[in-house]
């Protein structure tokens, strides 16, 4: 029998998600690739969250393709700022051009 469920919300960190997609500013434009670091109570909230804030910086739309959840502090920069951002009640968004 198992005693410790397998269940996400038992994790006992601080839930930082990494979204993982691309933003787009204008209709002609390619898009940029976004990585998108915030602390919130589960990934529907995530997602609304981070879509919020990716308007607030003139994306227009997002194309949303991974979530997860942080289980480790990172390393490398700027993924290490952005998961200290995210803890203090940030949400970091992080773009590759």
């Amino acid at each position: 029998m198992i005693d410790t469920p397998d269940n996400d919300n038992n994790f006992d960190g601080p839930m930082v998600f990494i979204i993982i997609g691309k933003g787009y500013e204008t209709d002609t434009s390619e898009g940029v690739d976004l990585h998108v670091m915030l602390k919130a109570a589960d990934d529907d909230s995530a997602v609304r969250e981070a879509l919020n804030a990716l308007a607030e910086e003139g994306f227009i739309e997002a194309d949303l393709d991974q979530i997860g959840m942080l289980t480790e502090v990172p390393s490398e920069e700027p993924h290490a700022s952005a998961y200290q951002g995210a803890l203090d009640g940030e949400v970091s968004i992080i773009r590759f051009s």
